[in-house]
Parts: structure tokens; C-alpha cells; sequence
């Protein structure tokens, strides 16, 4: 099922669907165990937490959430219509227009996110990314991402178009986080108090 232009044809089909994708994205709030789970393992460095959030979309509910609960958030995401909403519901928010696999923002931050956006990359292309969040780590940022319960590929659905999403296995992940000098702290597979979501949460121990 591999195509190497399913994670650009990701990016063309969320660019597409952006307006349609805000209007059902649901803003219950279901992740929100899991966001205050990392707030409390990211540092603070005597100021307020920097989160980026890597393939933020429109903002909402979650970078608008952690935004109130004081955390300075720079979203990333590589469809523009995406960052155009993000940038109009985070106004105190920075955004950046960038592709998740050549990421270099040139600054540390205290919290990593990637949920619901890391596994529409391919299997090699999520190998690469613990480099790119190591280098965006602050000493001890929190990390936490999401991927599907066990290795494989599927197709999934982002406002009624089809998306690409892979995941490898957890042993992999864990081999990748520790490689990078990320302490795993939580994998939860299908967490049923989060819609069904597997998800993972680590520590950076390096410097």
C-alpha cells in the first residue's frame, strides 16, 4: 500500500477539505486527560511553556486549549489553509507554514505535540522525525504523539476525503524514542476514555 506521494497527497487533501474540516471538528475535547498529562511533564525554565505543536491544522480545540491554559504555542502544518485558520483563531499564536519532515525552527521548546498529524507520514518518514523533535527539545520537554495501535497501513478519513496513515510497531517506537534519548513515560493503545486514540507520552533526558 505504499506510495511515495501519499503523505504530499495528505497535505493536498487537508489544504482542500481545511474549511470543511473545521466546521465538523469536534470540540469536545476528549484529548484533554492527555494534554494536561504533558503540560505537567513539560518544564517551564522559570517562564511560560513553549509548545509546538506539529501539525497543528485549524487551532481548534486543542492549541486553543493549551494556549489558555498559558502555554506560548507555535503551530506548524504543511497545508496553508490549515495555518490561515490557525492563525485566525490563535491570533496571539505563531504559525508557521512548513512540512513536518524538514523541520528547523532553531529554537527549543518545553512541549512537542503531534497528535493525529505524525501518522499520515510514511513508515520511513516517521523513522526520521525523532531526530527533528530531538533537536526541538528543551532539556526535559515532554513529548507526546499519536500512531495506530500496531505496525501497518490504512486509509482513514479527514472531512469525508481519504488519508493516509501508517504506523510502525510499538517495539520500534520505543527502540526510536530511547535512541533519541526520550524516557517513555505512557503508551495506551486505543484509549477508550479518548475516542479509541494510542497514545504516547515521553520525557527528553538528553541536552
Amino acid at each position: 500500500m505504499t506510495n511515495p506521494a501519499s503523505t504530499d497527497s495528505t497535505i493536498e487533501t487537508y489544504d482542500r477539505v481545511a474549511d470543511d474540516f473545521l466546521r465538523r471538528r469536534a470540540r469536545t475535547l476528549t484529548e484533554r486527560r492527555w494534554l494536561d498529562r504533558m503540560v505537567g511533564v513539560a518544564p517551564s525554565h522559570g517562564g511560560r511553556r513553549r509548545l509546538l505543536d506539529v501539525g497543528c491544522g485549524t487551532g481548534l480545540p486543542i492549541a486553543a486549549y493549551l494556549s489558555e491554559r498559558g502555554l506560548r504555542v507555535t503551530g506548524v502544518d504543511a497545508a496553508a489553509r490549515m495555518v490561515a485558520h490557525f492563525r485566525t483563531n490563535l491570533p496571539q499564536a505563531t504559525a508557521h507554514l512548513a512540512d513536518m519532515r524538514t523541520l528547523a525552527i532553531g529554537q527549543p521548546f518545553d512541549a512537542i505535540l503531534a497528535w493525529d498529524s505524525f501518522f499520515h507520514l510514511s513508515p520511513d518518514e516517521q523513522r526520521k522525525m525523532f531526530p527533528i523533535f530531538r533537536r526541538h527539545a528543551s532539556p526535559g520537554a515532554a513529548l507526546m504523539l499519536t500512531t495506530g495501535p500496531e505496525e501497518g497501513e490504512v486509509w482513514g478519513d479527514a472531512a469525508g476525503a481519504p488519508v493516509y496513515h501508517a504506523s510502525l510497531a510499538p517495539d520500534e517506537y520505543r527502540a526510536l524514542l530511547a535512541e533519541n534519548h526520550f524516557k517513555l513515560l505512557d503508551f495506551t493503545p486505543e484509549d477508550p476514555a479518548c475516542g479509541g486514540h494510542s497514545v504516547w507520552l515521553a520525557k527528553f533526558t538528553g541536552v
